[in-house]
């Protein structure tokens, strides 16, 4: 069975040739700064990057990936990614062995309100989530 090995957010994701390029990973809050009055709000860029592994016995078929951005209720917000991702079985590959396939998504999403977001990510059964925090305020400093 396929399943979510990780999910995490960056600055920014690439996956090429089978390997996952991450600037700036792990974070857990986004300070996009106080708007003046009247401004549209800050449009905040940031990547997905994420990992199924599929088992043996479902290389060769189609596996249903989606990922979506919900906010603290539950309540999906913005964009929805899906599609099917296929792995195959390279010639040589010792039987039983496990195929992993990384994914990056990169997106420019204008959050409505400050608060706490999540991303979900499901293949199959299986779920993953990330949580992270939008602020309204500047990003504090580092000591």
């Amino acid at each position: 069975m396929a399943e979510i090995e990780f999910l995490i957010l960056a600055d920014h994701a690439e996956a090429v040739g089978g390997k996952l390029y991450l600037t700036g990973a792990g974070w857990t809050d986004s300070w996009r700064g106080p708007q003046p009055e009247g401004q549209p709000l800050p449009i905040t860029h940031f990547g997905i990057a994420v990992s199924v592994l599929v088992a043996w016995t479902e290389t060769n078929r189609p596996q249903h990936l989606r990922m979506r951005i919900e906010n603290e209720d539950g309540t999906t917000q913005h964009a929805t990614v899906e599609g099917d991702i296929e792995v195959g079985r390279p010639p040589g590959l010792p039987p039983g062995s496990d195929q992993r396939a990384v994914l990056a998504v990169n997106a420019n999403v204008q959050f409505p309100s400050p608060g706490g977001y999540r991303i979900v990510a499901e293949v199959g059964e299986g779920v993953r989530t990330v949580s992270f925090r939008v602020h309204d305020a500047p990003t504090p400093a580092r000591t």
